[in-house]
């Protein structure tokens, strides 16, 4: 049940506690099954300023890590294919994070014996 009024910012899904009297409450969703990967864009001209940061651009697969409650881990390509069996290196560093649930969106890179990708 949701409270209605002033104090209540409904987000979706069952509140996990009440709030003490006058305090917002947040009701959160559930760890999404799905989260679209951020893309690189191709620009004419690099951007300048103090709020840019910029870095390589590797040839691999995107993918999001999805670390979920439980312990579950799940790759998830930029297809939306579930590729957790074929990156079970990754897999296993996500589990040792330390975290109750996350999504990581990034590349994966293999690279040869001199720091290169392949």
């Amino acid at each position: 049940m949701l409270r209605s009024g002033p104090v209540a910012e409904t987000l979706k899904g069952p509140a996990a506690r009440r709030s003490a009297a006058g305090q917002r409450v947040l009701i959160f969703d559930p760890i999404p099954e799905r989260i679209e990967p951020s893309l690189a864009l191709l620009v004419s001209k690099v951007p300048e300023g103090p709020d840019w940061s910029y870095e390589v651009k590797w040839d691999g697969y995107r993918l999001a890590v999805h670390v979920e409650p439980g312990g579950t881990i799940r790759i998830i390509t930029r297809g939306g294919h579930d590729w957790t069996e074929r990156f079970p290196t990754v897999a296993k560093a996500a589990g040792l994070l330390g975290v109750d649930s996350a999504i990581i969106d990034g590349e994966a890179v293999v690279l040869d014996a001199q720091g290169r990708p392949e």
